[in-house]
């Protein structure tokens, strides 16, 4: 190769150990690697590959996640931070994986989308940003917002925010300021979720439940109620119909409840009905699919509620 090996190889070294085997191009002539030889090591045979424009991988193979993230804020040039879906994962919050990495940039920022990299143009640096190895994160309630924004329906809208409250990763009142601090444009279904949260819904499958008792013209319940007996929390329930001494329980997992955690539901469940609480058990799933039947449960344990004494319990939503 000649000259188009004289460049510093323990800078380089250096800089691909920090950044998952990615480098740019811009990087990689900081390590006085000459144009030559750059394109000789991304030649189609070489042992590099161009994962974006101006973005290397230094190691053949499928891109990791971790990888993905380094190459679409490298190729951003004067990234601010990772934000949306890529960063409400960085947080520990569930959701869905996605193929994009949004990463947010300057206004005057003149690249445009490459791949899987999706550049946002924003005046609004938000604080603190989250330092991980060689990127930056925006915060909690920011990647929420944004990744709401970014999303097309709402049921992945609702699953994003429902997971985030319910993780207790984001307050609602920091997703009511990001929703304060940005132009109305686009946030429609971040504002319809975020009502849905407020009004008493922690999850995707209360919110289908939420909106099924409105559409079945349903007495409206009190949702994540809290259930006394002599002053002492029985329980919190999905929704409970205090006139009848209904509870709907949502029995799902994902939402609720560790493998681990499964026997004490059922303890409290047993408890529940130990009171003279009808309890509605349903799943996520059939209130999809059997919405109608699930309505008709319910009326009919009001209906039958209805014609008993009164219980001695006080309810508070949650």
């Amino acid at each position: 190769m000649g000259r188009l090996a004289e460049f510093d190889r323990a800078e380089l070294a250096s800089v691909l150990a920090k950044q998952q085997d990615i480098i740019s191009r811009s990087q990689a002539i900081g390590c006085s690697m000459s144009v030559p030889a750059l394109r000789y090591k991304t030649r189609p045979d070489g042992p590099w590959q161009v994962v974006l424009p101006t973005v290397y991988s230094a190691v053949s193979g499928t891109l990791t996640l971790s990888q993905r993230l380094v190459a679409a804020y490298l190729y951003a040039g004067r990234p601010v931070a990772i934000t949306g879906l890529a960063a409400v994962r960085y947080h520990g919050i569930r959701t869905e994986r996605t193929d994009f990495v949004d990463v947010l940039v300057p206004l005057d920022c003149r690249r445009a989308d490459a791949g899987f990299a999706r550049l946002h143009r924003s005046s609004m640096v938000p604080s603190p940003l989250f330092q991980d190895g060689a990127i930056r994160y925006v915060p909690p309630a920011r990647a929420v917002a944004d990744a709401a924004r970014f999303l097309r329906t709402m049921p992945e809208i609702r699953s994003v925010v429902a997971a985030a409250v319910q993780q207790r990763k984001v307050e609602i009142a920091e997703l009511t300021a990001e929703l304060s601090l940005v132009s109305p444009r686009g946030t429609a279904g971040l504002r319809a979720a975020l009502a849905e949260v407020v009004a008493g819904a922690r999850s995707v499958a209360e919110s289908d439940l939420m909106r099924l008792t409105k559409r079945a013209g349903l007495p409206a319940p009190i949702f994540n109620a809290q259930l006394f007996v002599d002053g002492r929390l029985l329980a919190i329930v999905d929704a409970w119909w205090p006139e009848a001494g209904v509870a709907v329980e949502v029995e799902s997992r994902e939402w609720h409840f560790a493998p681990a955690d499964w026997e004490r539901t059922l303890a409290r469940s047993a408890r529940l009905t130990a009171h003279g609480i009808l309890v509605v058990h349903i799943t996520p799933r059939k209130i999809r699919v059997a919405g109608a039947e699930v309505a008709q449960e319910i009326r009919a344990a009001i209906e039958a509620g209805k014609k008993r004494p009164p219980l001695q319990i006080v309810a508070k939503p949650s």
